[in-house]
């Protein structure tokens, strides 16, 4: 099943369907930090629409000293905790594309990045299928 972080109000009602924080969101947002980004936007939202939008986990900007030029990414993150490892990373990739459509359609600059556990990465984003 592939969840989109969406809040969307529809006729006559309000409804919000947005996930909690993945549960090591904040060691990521710590880690850029301590890297030199600067969290921009926490989420970074993205108006689809009057009534859809999307949530990016983290937006982040770091000046490069060298070039004297800005980078800005944004970082979805993704816990891969369900008994599915497969079905999680299905749901991260539609998250992915759909993501990244929206900030190239939209005129974002952030560069879309996925954050995940490093044993997740060790243990199957190695494998080739992937």
């Amino acid at each position: 099943m592939l969840f989109y972080r969406c809040y969307n109000t529809g006729s006559g009602g309000h409804w919000q369907n947005m996930s909690a924080k993945d549960r090591f969101h904040d060691a990521v947002k710590t880690a850029l930090e301590k890297d030199g980004w600067t969290i921009t936007d926490d989420p970074l939202t993205i108006r689809i629409s009057s009534r859809t939008k999307l949530y990016i986990d983290l937006g982040a900007e770091k000046i490069i000293a060298a070039q004297r030029d800005q980078r800005k990414i944004a970082v979805e993150v993704k816990s891969f905790l369900s008994a599915s490892t497969m079905a999680e990373f299905h749901t991260a990739v539609g998250q992915y594309i759909n993501y990244r459509y929206a900030l190239a359609d939209f005129g974002y600059e952030q560069t879309l990045y996925l954050a995940v556990p490093f044993y997740i990465y060790d243990d199957f984003f190695t494998q080739p299928f992937v």
